[in-house]
Protein backbone atom coordinates (compact mmCIF):
# COMPACT_ATOMS: atom_id res chain seq x y z
CA UNK A 1 0.00 0.00 0.00
CA UNK A 2 1.56 3.61 -0.86
CA UNK A 3 0.53 6.94 0.56
CA UNK A 4 0.31 10.35 -1.39
CA UNK A 5 -1.15 13.41 0.25
CA UNK A 6 -3.35 15.31 -2.15
CA UNK A 7 -5.25 18.44 -1.04
CA UNK A 8 -3.53 18.04 2.28
CA UNK A 9 -5.05 14.47 3.01
CA UNK A 10 -2.83 11.42 2.71
CA UNK A 11 -4.38 8.48 0.02
CA UNK A 12 -3.62 5.41 0.40
CA UNK A 13 -3.47 3.43 -2.63
CA UNK A 14 -2.05 0.49 -4.58
CA UNK A 15 -0.88 -0.74 -8.18
CA UNK A 16 -0.79 -3.38 -9.98
CA UNK A 17 0.87 -4.02 -12.97
CA UNK A 18 3.69 -1.91 -14.97
CA UNK A 19 2.46 -1.67 -18.47
CA UNK A 20 -0.69 -1.10 -20.34
CA UNK A 21 -3.62 1.23 -20.37
CA UNK A 22 -4.42 2.62 -16.90
CA UNK A 23 -7.36 1.58 -15.29
CA UNK A 24 -8.70 3.19 -11.58
CA UNK A 25 -10.71 0.88 -9.47
CA UNK A 26 -13.39 3.28 -7.40
CA UNK A 27 -14.94 1.13 -4.79
CA UNK A 28 -18.80 1.75 -3.08
CA UNK A 29 -19.90 3.65 0.02
CA UNK A 30 -17.97 1.81 3.16
CA UNK A 31 -16.26 0.15 0.94
CA UNK A 32 -12.25 0.27 0.50
CA UNK A 33 -9.48 -1.44 -1.59
CA UNK A 34 -9.84 -4.74 -0.50
CA UNK A 35 -13.21 -5.23 -2.12
CA UNK A 36 -11.45 -4.25 -5.33
CA UNK A 37 -8.18 -6.02 -5.28
CA UNK A 38 -9.77 -9.17 -7.00
CA UNK A 39 -10.36 -6.80 -10.18
CA UNK A 40 -6.70 -5.82 -10.34
CA UNK A 41 -4.80 -8.91 -9.43
CA UNK A 42 -7.13 -10.32 -12.94
CA UNK A 43 -6.21 -7.44 -14.69
CA UNK A 44 -2.61 -6.88 -14.19
CA UNK A 45 -0.88 -8.22 -16.86
CA UNK A 46 -2.81 -6.19 -19.35
CA UNK A 47 -3.04 -2.90 -17.56
CA UNK A 48 -1.71 -0.41 -14.95
CA UNK A 49 -4.73 -0.46 -12.22
CA UNK A 50 -4.63 1.76 -9.45
CA UNK A 51 -6.93 0.91 -6.83
CA UNK A 52 -7.45 3.98 -4.56
CA UNK A 53 -9.24 4.73 -0.96
CA UNK A 54 -11.41 7.22 -1.69
CA UNK A 55 -10.71 10.23 1.65
CA UNK A 56 -12.67 9.10 4.37
CA UNK A 57 -12.62 5.67 3.42
CA UNK A 58 -10.35 2.68 4.31
CA UNK A 59 -6.86 3.92 5.37
CA UNK A 60 -7.61 7.81 3.92
CA UNK A 61 -7.75 10.74 5.77
CA UNK A 62 -11.31 12.27 5.95
CA UNK A 63 -12.09 15.51 3.56
CA UNK A 64 -11.81 18.54 5.58
CA UNK A 65 -15.81 19.34 5.46
CA UNK A 66 -19.00 17.09 3.68
CA UNK A 67 -18.31 16.35 0.18
CA UNK A 68 -20.57 15.69 -2.47
CA UNK A 69 -19.36 14.00 -5.89
CA UNK A 70 -17.98 16.77 -7.38
CA UNK A 71 -15.36 17.00 -4.76
CA UNK A 72 -14.33 13.63 -4.86
CA UNK A 73 -13.90 13.73 -8.76
CA UNK A 74 -11.56 16.81 -8.45
CA UNK A 75 -9.71 15.19 -5.40
CA UNK A 76 -9.46 12.05 -8.48
CA UNK A 77 -8.99 14.26 -11.15
CA UNK A 78 -5.63 15.94 -8.93
CA UNK A 79 -4.49 12.22 -8.06
CA UNK A 80 -4.76 10.97 -11.53
CA UNK A 81 -2.63 14.12 -12.54
CA UNK A 82 -0.19 13.04 -9.83
CA UNK A 83 -0.21 9.38 -11.34
CA UNK A 84 0.40 11.40 -15.21
CA UNK A 85 -3.06 9.14 -15.79
CA UNK A 86 -4.82 10.56 -18.97
CA UNK A 87 -8.13 8.62 -20.55
CA UNK A 88 -8.47 6.30 -17.96
CA UNK A 89 -10.85 3.27 -17.93
CA UNK A 90 -13.09 3.30 -15.10
CA UNK A 91 -14.32 0.40 -13.32
CA UNK A 92 -16.51 1.21 -10.32
CA UNK A 93 -19.08 0.06 -7.65
CA UNK A 94 -22.29 1.78 -6.33
CA UNK A 95 -20.98 5.17 -4.53
CA UNK A 96 -17.78 5.08 -6.69
CA UNK A 97 -20.07 5.50 -9.64
CA UNK A 98 -21.19 8.80 -9.22
CA UNK A 99 -17.77 9.41 -8.90
CA UNK A 100 -16.63 7.81 -12.46
CA UNK A 101 -20.26 9.78 -13.93
CA UNK A 102 -18.70 13.52 -12.46
CA UNK A 103 -15.50 12.66 -13.77
CA UNK A 104 -16.41 11.44 -17.61
CA UNK A 105 -18.85 14.59 -17.84
CA UNK A 106 -15.91 16.73 -16.95
CA UNK A 107 -12.52 15.07 -18.47
CA UNK A 108 -11.97 12.63 -20.85
CA UNK A 109 -12.34 8.63 -20.02
CA UNK A 110 -11.79 6.00 -22.41
CA UNK A 111 -14.12 3.36 -21.08
CA UNK A 112 -16.19 2.11 -18.01
CA UNK A 113 -17.82 -0.34 -15.98
CA UNK A 114 -20.31 0.94 -13.93
CA UNK A 115 -21.87 -1.67 -10.98
CA UNK A 116 -24.50 -1.19 -8.59
CA UNK A 117 -24.71 2.20 -10.40
CA UNK A 118 -25.84 4.91 -7.96
CA UNK A 119 -26.16 8.03 -9.40
CA UNK A 120 -30.20 8.35 -10.09
CA UNK A 121 -32.43 9.69 -6.93
CA UNK A 122 -35.61 8.00 -6.32
CA UNK A 123 -38.78 9.70 -7.15
CA UNK A 124 -40.08 11.49 -4.50
CA UNK A 125 -44.06 11.91 -3.66
CA UNK A 126 -46.11 13.67 -1.08
CA UNK A 127 -45.00 10.97 1.63
CA UNK A 128 -41.48 11.37 1.24
CA UNK A 129 -42.25 15.25 1.88
CA UNK A 130 -44.80 14.75 4.67
CA UNK A 131 -41.81 12.31 6.54
CA UNK A 132 -39.20 15.29 6.20
CA UNK A 133 -42.06 17.85 7.52
CA UNK A 134 -42.73 15.54 10.23
CA UNK A 135 -38.80 15.36 10.67
CA UNK A 136 -37.89 18.19 11.16
CA UNK A 137 -40.92 19.40 13.10
CA UNK A 138 -39.46 16.40 15.93
CA UNK A 139 -36.41 17.63 15.53
CA UNK A 140 -37.19 21.29 16.44
CA UNK A 141 -39.03 20.20 19.35
CA UNK A 142 -36.24 17.90 20.91
CA UNK A 143 -34.30 20.41 20.63
CA UNK A 144 -36.31 21.91 23.61
CA UNK A 145 -34.04 21.24 27.07
CA UNK A 146 -36.35 19.01 28.52
CA UNK A 147 -36.37 16.62 25.62
CA UNK A 148 -32.41 16.28 25.33
CA UNK A 149 -32.18 12.82 26.54
CA UNK A 150 -34.98 11.52 24.54
CA UNK A 151 -33.59 12.75 21.67
CA UNK A 152 -30.11 11.43 22.23
CA UNK A 153 -31.73 7.94 22.46
CA UNK A 154 -33.92 8.66 19.76
CA UNK A 155 -30.92 9.83 16.75
CA UNK A 156 -28.90 6.64 18.42
CA UNK A 157 -31.04 4.44 15.95
CA UNK A 158 -31.79 7.23 13.15
CA UNK A 159 -31.06 6.77 9.53
CA UNK A 160 -29.46 3.96 7.82
CA UNK A 161 -26.15 1.13 8.63
CA UNK A 162 -23.66 3.59 6.92
CA UNK A 163 -25.45 6.82 8.47
CA UNK A 164 -24.93 5.55 11.89
CA UNK A 165 -21.38 3.85 11.14
CA UNK A 166 -20.00 6.90 9.77
CA UNK A 167 -18.40 10.16 11.57
CA UNK A 168 -19.50 13.80 11.81
CA UNK A 169 -17.99 14.60 8.36
CA UNK A 170 -18.78 11.78 6.62
CA UNK A 171 -22.62 11.73 7.76
CA UNK A 172 -22.51 15.13 5.88
CA UNK A 173 -21.20 13.82 2.83
CA UNK A 174 -23.14 10.94 2.84
CA UNK A 175 -26.14 13.09 3.13
CA UNK A 176 -24.84 15.11 0.12
CA UNK A 177 -24.06 12.25 -1.88
CA UNK A 178 -27.50 10.34 -1.52
CA UNK A 179 -29.59 13.64 -2.63
CA UNK A 180 -28.54 14.09 -5.92
CA UNK A 181 -28.97 13.22 -9.14
CA UNK A 182 -27.03 13.00 -11.75
CA UNK A 183 -29.77 12.14 -14.28
CA UNK A 184 -28.78 15.18 -16.38
CA UNK A 185 -24.91 14.22 -16.90
CA UNK A 186 -25.68 11.45 -18.30
CA UNK A 187 -27.11 12.47 -22.13
CA UNK A 188 -23.45 13.92 -22.23
CA UNK A 189 -21.43 10.93 -21.06
CA UNK A 190 -20.19 9.46 -24.65
CA UNK A 191 -17.91 7.14 -23.06
CA UNK A 192 -18.91 3.81 -23.67
CA UNK A 193 -20.17 2.01 -20.96
CA UNK A 194 -20.94 -1.21 -19.69
CA UNK A 195 -23.53 -1.26 -16.36
CA UNK A 196 -23.67 -4.46 -14.36
CA UNK A 197 -26.94 -4.74 -12.03
CA UNK A 198 -27.72 -7.17 -9.72
CA UNK A 199 -31.48 -8.70 -10.33
CA UNK A 200 -32.55 -8.27 -6.90
CA UNK A 201 -30.36 -5.12 -5.90
CA UNK A 202 -32.24 -3.37 -3.32
CA UNK A 203 -29.81 -0.43 -2.91
CA UNK A 204 -29.62 0.22 -6.65
CA UNK A 205 -32.70 -1.52 -8.05
CA UNK A 206 -31.98 -2.72 -11.90
CA UNK A 207 -34.44 -0.68 -13.15
CA UNK A 208 -32.44 2.56 -12.25
CA UNK A 209 -29.93 0.44 -14.48
CA UNK A 210 -32.16 0.27 -17.60
CA UNK A 211 -32.78 4.29 -17.26
CA UNK A 212 -29.18 5.00 -17.28
CA UNK A 213 -29.04 2.11 -20.50
CA UNK A 214 -31.33 4.90 -22.05
CA UNK A 215 -29.80 7.90 -21.09
CA UNK A 216 -26.48 7.29 -21.70
CA UNK A 217 -25.71 7.13 -25.82
CA UNK A 218 -23.12 4.59 -25.81
CA UNK A 219 -24.37 2.05 -22.63
CA UNK A 220 -25.33 -1.64 -22.58
CA UNK A 221 -26.75 -3.46 -19.67
CA UNK A 222 -26.17 -6.71 -18.29
CA UNK A 223 -27.96 -8.21 -15.48
CA UNK A 224 -26.43 -10.80 -13.07
CA UNK A 225 -29.73 -13.38 -12.41
CA UNK A 226 -30.86 -13.91 -8.35
CA UNK A 227 -28.43 -11.40 -7.11
CA UNK A 228 -27.98 -8.24 -5.15
CA UNK A 229 -26.00 -4.97 -5.01
CA UNK A 230 -22.91 -7.01 -4.85
CA UNK A 231 -23.10 -8.49 -7.42
CA UNK A 232 -19.51 -7.94 -8.49
CA UNK A 233 -17.94 -9.62 -5.91
CA UNK A 234 -20.77 -12.33 -5.41
CA UNK A 235 -19.63 -13.74 -8.93
CA UNK A 236 -16.29 -12.64 -8.80
CA UNK A 237 -15.19 -15.02 -11.87
CA UNK A 238 -18.28 -13.91 -13.49
CA UNK A 239 -18.05 -10.31 -12.94
CA UNK A 240 -14.25 -10.99 -14.41
CA UNK A 241 -14.90 -13.06 -17.77
CA UNK A 242 -17.67 -9.89 -18.08
CA UNK A 243 -14.74 -7.65 -18.06
CA UNK A 244 -12.43 -9.50 -20.33
CA UNK A 245 -15.10 -9.46 -23.19
CA UNK A 246 -15.46 -5.70 -22.98
CA UNK A 247 -11.58 -5.04 -22.15
CA UNK A 248 -10.38 -7.41 -24.31
CA UNK A 249 -9.72 -4.57 -27.72
CA UNK A 250 -7.53 -2.40 -25.22
CA UNK A 251 -4.99 -5.56 -24.54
Amino acid sequence: MSVINIQNIDLHYEVYGDTGRPVVLLHGWGQNTEMMAFIGEFLKSHFIVYNIDFPGFGSSAEPPEPWGSVNYCEFLRAFLQQMNVEDPIFIAHSFGCRVAIQYAYKYQVHRMVLTGAAGIRDERGIDYYLKVYSYKVGKKILSLKPFEKLKDKLTANAGSTDYRNASGVMRGTLVKVVNEDLSDLLPYIDVETLLVFGENDDVTPVEKGRKMEKLMPDAALVIFENDDHFAYINEAARFNLVLDAFLRRDY
